[in-house]
């Protein structure tokens, strides 16, 4: 060691430059690396600005035989399929790839609704759900190891970074359902409610936007896995046989820290579903027409994307999610509860504003569920992140396509009792993994 010291020490006066190299390639690595957020962003945004759209009117523009509702349940259901095997892909493909090839099922599916039926509906159904958990779990994988890697070259606390990230990813997700609504909005007036031009037209523009989004994903950077000392594992070693692979998909679940986020999992599965099926179905629809969804849904993104904003910027670490994720589930809680006192509205400006305010408020949970959650998973799961996605991605997608089959099955109050439910149960096992984690570093600072 004093031969290392002696060597080296007469190069410390020429160091200037060296360090000012350091500087500028940390520079160029950091805002290589906030170019990577912006394009994955945007790349969602124009995916989700035409898929989110659609989505919201396939119980309406689809109605014959429940064509629409169907095909979104068999959409979740091979999601929650896919997901199961999402991490052996994502590892063999990489996670930039792993989204490339994610926007194709979504390409497929808005041309199927240009010929809807049961033949072209529901293959492309069945694709969508194995290309959305490829794309949802790459997509994660991508903006969590971009993150880290910029706290770790940038030397930033991880989890502000993590928090800020999710931030503007889920921010701009959020606004997809702004923009995607009105665009709909607009361009439904020139056709019939449910069929003609105006139809036709609206899912040749979502197609044009995809093919954008999946352009602009080809421009992102390979995430290698060594940069700034973070380890991703890859398909070599102890995962290279299919058996292993499959196996890494369900190695969180050994952990009790995983285990307690279940039910938080689902339950931010059927709070998505509810705003979709339920909530426009039941409450939005019967008060301002089906004309009024997209208005309604317009305003519930708007809360959405600007709390996903707020929440990302506030996360500093684990307590700030605690507090954050805490309020996200009040907000939501007052919904239900109000919904459950009465969920019928008349066409007066006080009740439309009552309507719209609810809309807001289960936006603003929405913003704190998708942005805490990601963050919480990059966290707990650094080394085991396409693993913690698919188990993300299973139990919400699962919870999603148990609300498309079961909600014609029951009476809104049960969804109501059963979404307080999962939420009461999901609390719980938050706050005590909240504690745990607590406890564990204070034990440690104190060691």
């Amino acid at each position: 060691m004093a031969i290392a010291t002696e060597d080296t020490s007469p190069l410390l006066p020429e160091s200037s430059s060296v360090d000012e190299n350091v500087e500028e390639l940390h520079s160029k690595t950091s805002s290589r690396h906030l170019r990577d957020l912006h394009i994955l962003s945007f790349t969602f945004l124009l995916i989700f600005l035409a898929y989110s759209a659609a989505q919201n009117l396939e119980s309406s523009l689809n109605s014959d035989e429940d064509l629409g509702t169907t095909s979104l349940g068999i959409l979740y259901l091979s999601f929650t399929v896919g997901s199961f095997i999402a991490t052996p892909f994502v590892r063999r493909l990489g996670s930039k790839n792993s989204v490339i090839l994610g926007t194709s099922g979504y390409w497929l599916f808005i041309a199927s609704n240009l010929f809807p039926s049961w033949y072209t509906m529901v293959p492309a159904s069945l694709y969508l759900g194995f290309t959305a958990s490829i794309i949802w779990v790459g997509g994660g994988t991508y903006l969590t190891f971009a993150a880290r890697s910029h706290a770790a070259e940038c030397n930033l606390p991880e989890g502000k970074v993590l928090g800020n990230f999710n931030g503007e990813f889920w921010g701009m997700l959020a606004s997809t359902q702004v923009i995607g609504n009105l665009l709909s909005l607009a361009l439904l007036k020139t056709g019939t409610e449910g069929k003609g031009s105006g139809t036709t037209l609206l899912f040749i523009v979502f197609l044009g936007i995809m093919t954008l989004g999946t352009i602009l994903a080809f421009f992102l950077d390979k995430q290698s896995g060594t940069k700034a000392g973070l380890t991703v594992q890859t398909s070599s070693g102890s995962h290279s046989s299919v058996g292993g692979l499959l196996k890494a998909t369900f190695v969180p679940l050994l952990d009790k820290r995983m285990l307690l986020l279940i039910p938080l999992l689902v339950y931010s599965g059927l709070e998505q579903a509810f705003v979709w099926a339920e909530f426009t179905k039941y409450v939005v629809s019967p008060a301002i027409g089906v004309s009024g969804v997209g208005g309604a849904m317009a305003v519930f993104g708007v809360a959405d994307a600007i709390f996903s904003l707020l929440a990302g910027r506030l996360t500093t670490g684990l307590l700030s999610i605690t507090l954050i994720m805490s309020g996200g589930i009040i907000f939501q809680a007052i919904v239900l509860f109000r919904l459950w006192l009465n969920h019928s509205f008349g066409s007066g400006a006080v009740e439309l504003i009552n309507l719209l305010g609810m809309a807001a408020f289960w936006g603003l949970g929405d913003g704190v569920f998708n942005t805490q959650i990601n963050a919480l998973l990059g966290l707990l799961f650094p080394h085991d992140t396409e693993a913690a996605f698919s188990q993300l991605k299973i139990w919400q997608s699962g919870a999603i396509a148990v609300v498309f089959f079961v909600s014609p099955h029951i009476t809104f109050v049960a969804m109501l009792a059963t979404m307080a439910a999962t939420l009461f149960i999901a609390l719980v096992g938050f706050l005590i993994i909240s504690l745990y984690l607590e406890k564990t570093v204070r034990q440690k600072s104190q060691l």
